[in-house]
């Protein structure tokens, strides 16, 4: 029998490390959930003043926020830049980047099996997207990753590795 949702003296936890991708933390030490059942934010959708820093950046650049919390969602698929930028514009042009912030929620929430609450993903957003946006930020940072070092600078910092995309060259060739 699994436990309920809300119970947290049934969570099992481990110390054994995953490999460092994959939707994981990659912070050395971290405790990992092994159970299905779904786990609490590590800290409230209204504890903004936590990280007063955060809260000054959100509430001035929201787009750069976000920029920093989709870079470490997509493991460095999207740069950070691109994230913001995309934000940014959606939030100039239709007011409504809100809903593309409710989708990293809810892929957040996916990856670390966490409740949805205080309600839907989309509705946290659109009626409190700065609190939504830092304490999506507190719980990656409390998960371990340094965000202004971003997904490159976490796997460095931690496993040495580093990972550089290089774009293809072409050869262009004249002929007579």
């Amino acid at each position: 029998m699994h436990p309920s949702p809300k119970s947290h003296a049934n969570e099992e936890y481990s110390d054994a490390q995953p490999a460092p991708y994959g939707n994981r933390p990659i912070a050395p030490g971290a405790q990992y959930a092994t159970s299905q059942a779904l786990v609490p934010w590590s800290t409230g959708l209204f504890d903004c003043c936590s990280d007063r820093k955060n809260c000054c950046l959100t509430c001035c650049f929201p787009c750069v926020t976000f920029g920093q919390i989709a870079e470490i969602i997509d493991e460095g698929t999207m740069p950070r830049i691109a994230s913001t930028a995309i934000y940014a514009i959606l939030a100039a042009t239709t007011c409504h980047a809100c809903i593309y912030a409710g989708l990293y929620r809810q892929k957040l929430r996916n990856q670390y099996r966490l409740e949805e609450s205080p309600c839907n993903d989309y509705c946290v957003h659109c009626c409190c997207e700065y609190c939504a946006l830092c304490q999506e930020y507190r719980e990656l940072q409390n998960r371990g990753y340094d965000m202004m070092m971003g997904w490159q600078g976490d796997l460095q910092r931690n496993y040495g590795v580093s990972i550089t995309l290089t774009p293809p060259t072409i050869e262009l060739v004249m002929k007579q």
